[in-house]
């Protein structure tokens, strides 16, 4: 008993693979949030496009043995497989192969609460697994319908699996379609009453649900995970400024972004993200802790330009400024050499100083301040905040009162 309860507990095993230059951390918060186990990683030297497997066989092959030899129950690529390749992935490997937007579908499915979320995730999965539904047969021939003597044979099971999941993908359609007409009722109502609605936007796990929580007393889940928040919630807030004027407002937390995001889970949560779409004000938060934050930046640009949403009017929000200063400052109690004053952070001052060329605390200590320097140059319409200790959010407010 004891056995069988020990093989249920057991995590899957995977072998992570990247391109050159790849760090897998995004992939691996991806892998974390699927509570899968990492087995190794595997970085690709060279790009090397191959219409076989996307690389050169032999290095394909050296995957796989890599991937026996460390005992993985699976192989998960950080790029795209197209359904050719992912074919030929699971048969040179014999094992599973998936790709990232894979990845992000399982947890999407995973996470999906309510019935708007679970359709989302079921027609982002029909619409990725369609092209992929002849994995399943070997042998095109099985034949299902049709009599001897009639006009054709009948269709093959594929056919008729495909024919299957098109009308499935049409019937959610039309039940999203229903959604976005409910939503669309609920915000002409809002604009009569003049309430101003503002989205918070940013990139998974930036701490957008912490945030919405802080500033309204709200009670949704916070997790230290990708994806945590897949529904739109709403609530109200209540603003004053330093004249004692009163303002209400709506406070809406979306869905997080991700680099690469696939197009299937954009359209799929278009209705989702139609809340951004039309809001008054956005709301953009970053996790200013994060070295990847201009990408993030850009990546949520991309996706509040593909739903056309205006970013015009929108405010830039600094989360976790409580962990970049307690990092700091342990990183300072550390170290034996102070910064001094000559050094620069702007990399065109001739006193520049690289922090790679430091030793090493000291040069944890300036690659933080760098960063958050960079950060301020880059967004100078910004404000800093932290969703845990409180800090800056009356700023926050009074800036949300300006704008709206």
């Amino acid at each position: 008993m004891s056995e069988i309860l020990e093989e249920q507990q057991k995590k899957v095993r995977c072998l992570l693979v990247g391109y050159p230059n790849d760090n897998l951390l995004e992939l691996k918060g991806l892998v974390y949030t699927l509570e899968m186990e990492i087995a190794d990683s595997f970085i690709l030297n060279k790009i090397d496009i191959q219409p076989a497997y996307g690389m050169g066989s032999g290095k394909a092959q050296e995957i796989c043995a890599h991937a026996k030899a460390i005992d993985a129950d699976c192989i998960i690529m950080d790029f795209e497989l197209d359904p050719t390749k992912q074919r030929n992935w699971e048969k040179l490997s014999k094992l599973p192969v998936f790709d990232r937007q894979e990845t992000i579908l399982r947890i999407f499915a995973k996470r999906a609460l309510t019935k708007e979320a679970v359709l989302q995730v079921e027609l982002a999965r029909l619409e990725y697994s369609l092209p992929r539904l002849s994995h399943m047969y070997g042998e095109f021939s099985r034949q299902r319908g049709g009599n001897y003597g009639s006009k054709g044979s009948g269709e093959t099971q594929l056919e008729l699996d495909r024919r299957g999941v098109r009308e499935r993908i049409t019937k959610i359609k039309n039940e999203l379609s229903k959604v976005v007409q409910n939503r669309e009722v609920q915000r002409k109502r809002r604009s009569k009453s003049k309430i101003k609605t503002i989205a918070l936007c940013g990139y998974t796990n930036a701490g957008k649900s912490s945030l919405l929580n802080a500033l309204t007393s709200a009670k949704t889940l916070v997790e230290n995970k990708l994806f945590a928040t897949l529904d739109p919630l709403t609530r109200k807030l209540f603003l004053t400024n330093s004249n004692y004027d009163f303002k209400e407002v709506l406070l809406t937390d979306t869905v997080g972004f991700i680099s690469n995001l696939p197009h299937s889970l954009i359209n799929a949560f278009r209705s989702t993200l139609e809340e951004a779409k039309h809001a008054d004000l956005l709301l953009i938060v970053l996790d200013c802790y994060d070295p990847n934050i201009f990408l993030h930046y850009e990546t949520i640009l991309e996706v509040l330009k593909e739903i056309g949403a205006n970013i015009s009017n929108s405010l830039i929000v600094l989360n976790k400024i409580d962990s970049y200063q307690t990092n700091l400052e342990q990183t300072l109690s550390k170290s034996d050499t102070k910064l001094t004053e000559n050094y620069s952070t702007d990399d065109t001052h001739p006193e520049y100083v690289h922090p790679n060329s430091l030793q090493t605390d000291e040069s944890a200590t300036l690659s933080k301040k760098f960063l958050l320097t960079r950060i301020e140059k880059q967004f100078p319409d910004h404000v800093k905040v932290s969703a845990i200790t409180g800090q800056g959010l009356e700023e926050l407010k009074q800036l949300i009162f300006e704008k709206t």
